[in-house]
């Protein structure tokens, strides 16, 4: 599945279960807050459960591909784990500390403007990162 709009992408996150992925996106909003791909990556980085469902090892591949045409490569490597070495532990770190804490994080729909805005950063660069 290639995910081609924001819309589509809203709407597959309000089938996840999205509070971890809600946390985890806030914990990186306040530890990087100009860095909005990777932000996105954490809230995006739990879609591979719907994607492919009881498969562990295609979880990941499935997430990361499903973004890639809209957010680009940069969120597509993050949610693959394939971030630069800073980046990668970030994301892992916001993770963790995401499942050890419970706070408040929002809504999704919060996040509706940062996707919109990392969506056409991806697509005025003509898809070329």
């Amino acid at each position: 599945m290639e995910l081609r709009s924001v819309e589509e992408l809203m709407d597959l996150l309000y089938a996840c279960p999205h509070q971890r992925a809600l946390r985890t996106a806030a914990l990186l909003r306040r530890s990087r807050p100009a860095d909005k791909e990777l932000q996105v990556a954490g809230l995006v980085h739990d879609i591979g459960e719907l994607l492919s469902p009881g498969d562990e090892v295609r979880r990941t591949e499935s997430a990361a591909e499903a973004v890639r045409p809209l957010l680009g490569e940069r969120v597509y490597r993050l949610v693959r784990g394939h971030g630069t070495d800073e980046d990668a532990f970030r994301l892992s770190l916001a993770e963790e500390e995401s499942r050890a804490t419970g706070f408040d994080a929002g809504v999704l729909e919060d996040w509706r403007t940062v996707l919109e805005l990392v969506a056409a950063r991806h697509s005025r660069l003509g898809a070329v990162d």
